[in-house]
C-alpha cells in the first residue's frame, strides 16, 4: 500500500522553528511531526509513501534515506516545481500512486492524532466507493468548513464553508484514503482538493466520512502545537504510561529524553516533553512547555507555555511565559521576562519583552 504526505508548505505559521529545519521535521514530543505519520502507516501495512515536496527538501531527503532503512519501506520524493494546492500534488505523483490500482491514503503533515488508518482502509473496502475522509468533531463549527452527511450510511451530502447556523459539528481532519481512479479528476495545475474536487465527489455519490474517535489537532502553530502536546501526552497516559516520567518533582503528563539532565528541586509538569541531551539545572519550574534538544534552562527559572528551540540557553531566574517561541540558539540572559515573544534564531536577548511580539 501507499500513502502521500503533503509537505510542501513553507510552515510560515510554526515560525521561528521552521526557519532552522522543514515543519514536518520539527520534533513533536521528542519525534518529528512527519514519523508520528510514517510510524503510523507502516503500522497499517504501508510499504511506499511518497512525500509531496517543495521547501528545504534536501534536509526531508536526507532525513528520509535513513528512515528507509530503519523501517525497512520506500520513501519517493515528488518535488513541486511551483505550489499546486492540496489536489495538484496527487496528480504530479500520479504515476507512483497509480501503479498497483490499491486504494492509498493521503494526510496533511501538520496532523496529530490517534492514526486510524486500518480502520479507515477496513471502512473503505466496505463502502465501495472512490473515497473516504477521516472527520472529527469541534466546539465552534463556525470557525471551520463542516462536512455534512448521513449519520447512518457516512455518505458525504455537501460542504459548508464557516456556517453561521448549525448544520454541522464535523470537520475535514486531513486524512484521507482513494482508489486511484479519482486521480483521473484532477489536472496537474494549483488545485484545491477541498473546494474543486470533493465537492464534485460527493455530487456523485463517490464521497463518504468516517468520524475519528480520540483526539485530533491541527499542531501548525506555536499554540495549537502546545495543545496538541497536551492531547498526544494524555493518549501516551492511556495506552503506554510507561513512557512517562514520574517520581518527585514531576506532576501529571512529561516526556523526557532519557538522555536529558534534571537538576534537584525542580518542579516538572504537568504536560511537558524534554527532548535529547537538555540541561535542567536546579529549581526550574516548567509546565505545559516542549523543550527542544540540546538546550540548557539555567537555575531558578519559571517557563509556562513556551517551546525552547533547539540550543537555546533561558538564563538563571528567567520567567518566560504566553507561548513565548525561542528559535534555533537563541541566548537569554539572566532575570528578563517574556511574554509572548517570538524569537528569530541566534539571537541573544538582554532585556525583558513585556508584551507579545516578533524578536528579529
Amino acid at each position: 500500500m501507499k500513502a502521500l504526505i503533503l509537505v510542501g508548505g513553507y510552515g510560515t505559521r510554526l515560525r521561528p522553528l521552521t526557519l532552522s529545519v522543514p515543519k514536518p521535521l520539527v520534533e513533536f514530543c521528542n519525534k518529528p511531526i512527519l514519523l508520528h505519520q510514517v510510524e503510523a502507516l507502516v503500522k497499517a501495512g504501508v510499504d511506499h509513501v511518497v512525500l509531496a515536496v517543495s521547501y528545504m527538501s534536501e534536509l526531508l531527503e536526507r532525513e528520509m534515506r535513513v528512515q528507509e532503512q530503519r523501517l525497512g519501506i520506500r520513501i519517493s520524493l515528488s518535488h513541486e516545481k511551483e505550489p499546486l494546492g492540496t489536489a495538484g500534488p496527487l496528480a504530479l505523483a500520479r504515476d507512483l500512486l497509480n501503479d498497483d490500482g490499491e486504494p492509498f491514503f493521503v494526510l496533511n503533515s501538520d496532523v496529530i492524532c490517534d492514526f486510524p488508518f486500518k480502520d479507515l482502509l477496513q471502512y473503505h473496502r466496505n463502502h465501495g466507493k472512490e473515497g473516504t475522509i477521516v472527520v472529527t468533531r469541534v466546539e465552534e463549527p463556525s470557525k471551520y468548513g463542516v462536512v455534512v452527511y448521513e449519520a447512518d450510511s457516512g455518505r458525504i451530502h455537501r460542504f459548508v464553508e464557516k456556517p453561521q447556523v448549525f448544520v454541522s459539528n464535523k470537520i475535514n481532519a486531513g486524512m484521507y484514503i482513494f482508489n486511484p481512479s479519482m486521480l483521473s479528476r484532477i489536472q496537474l495545475r494549483p488545485t484545491s482538493i477541498e473546494k474543486e474536487i470533493f465537492p464534485v465527489m460527493a455530487g456523485e455519490g463517490q464521497l463518504y466520512a468516517m468520524e475519528l474517535q480520540g483526539f485530533w489537532m491541527d499542531i501548525g502553530q506555536p499554540k495549537d502545537f502546545l495543545t496538541g502536546m497536551c492531547m498526544y501526552l494524555q493518549s501516551v497516559r492511556q495506552h503506554a504510561p510507561e513512557r512517562l516520567r514520574t517520581g518527585p518533582g514531576f506532576l501529571g503528563n512529561v516526556l523526557v529524553d532519557p538522555t536529558a539532565q534534571i537538576g534537584e528541586n525542580c518542579t516538572i509538569g504537568p504536560n511537558v516533553t524534554i527532548g535529547a541531551g537538555v540541561v535542567v539545572e536546579d529549581g526550574v519550574r516548567i509546565k505545559r512547555c516542549t523543550v527542544l534538544k540540546g538546550s540548557r534552562v539555567r537555575s531558578h527559572s519559571w517557563l509556562e507555555s513556551c517551546i525552547v528551540g533547539w540550543s537555546s540557553s533561558v538564563g538563571q531566574w528567567v520567567r518566560m511565559e504566553n507561548v513565548t517561541v525561542l528559535g534555533e540558539d537563541v541566548i537569554v540572559n539572566d532575570e528578563l521576562y517574556l511574554n509572548g515573544a517570538n524569537v528569530l534564531p541566534h539571537k541573544s536577548i538582554n532585556e525583558s519583552v513585556p508584551e507579545p511580539r516578533i524578536i528579529m
